[in-house]
C-alpha cells in the first residue's frame, strides 16, 4: 500500500506568499500592514504562482489539481458556499476547483504570514515612519 500525504493547502500557500513577499515587495513601500495585506489581496488574487487565478491553473496539470483537491473536498465545498457557487463545480474540472480553493484561502493565509513576519514588518514601518519626519 502507498503512503499518500494530504496537500495542505494553507502550508503551501503561505510558503508561496512568502517567497512573493520576499521576491517582490518592499516592506518600506507600505506605511502599515493594513496598506501591505489590502494590497496583497488585491494583487495575489491574481498572481498565478499563489491562486493560479489569472490564467485559470496554479498546477498547470489536470492530474496534479486531481491529487491536491482529492482529500480537501470539505475545503472546496466551503469555498463553493462562500462564493456562492451552484453548480456541479467538479464538472468545471479539477484546475478550477484547486484555483477556486486557492482564492477562498488566500486572506487567510496572507493574515497568517503577515503575523509570522510581524517583527519585520514592525521595523519597516518604524522605518518609514521616521523618513516622514
Amino acid at each position: 500500500m502507498t503512503n499518500t500525504t494530504d496537500y495542505n493547502y494553507m502550508e503551501a500557500m503561505t510558503e508561496d506568499i512568502r517567497e512573493y513577499i520576499k521576491n517582490e515587495v518592499t516592506l518600506s513601500d507600505y506605511s502599515d500592514r493594513d496598506e501591505l495585506e489590502e494590497h496583497l489581496n488585491e494583487t495575489l488574487w491574481i498572481e498565478d504562482s499563489v491562486t493560479g487565478n489569472a490564467s485559470g491553473s496554479y498546477t498547470f496539470s489536470t492530474y496534479q489539481a486531481e491529487e491536491y483537491i482529492c482529500h480537501n473536498l470539505d475545503l472546496l465545498t466551503e469555498a463553493v458556499k462562500e462564493f456562492g457557487c451552484d453548480e456541479n463545480v467538479l464538472e468545471k474540472g479539477a484546475e478550477w476547483c484547486d484555483v477556486t480553493i486557492r482564492c477562498y484561502l488566500l486572506g487567510q493565509a496572507i493574515a497568517e504570514v503577515l503575523d509570522d513576519l510581524e517583527e519585520e514588518l514592525t521595523e519597516a514601518f518604524a522605518e518609514v515612519e521616521e523618513m516622514e519626519v
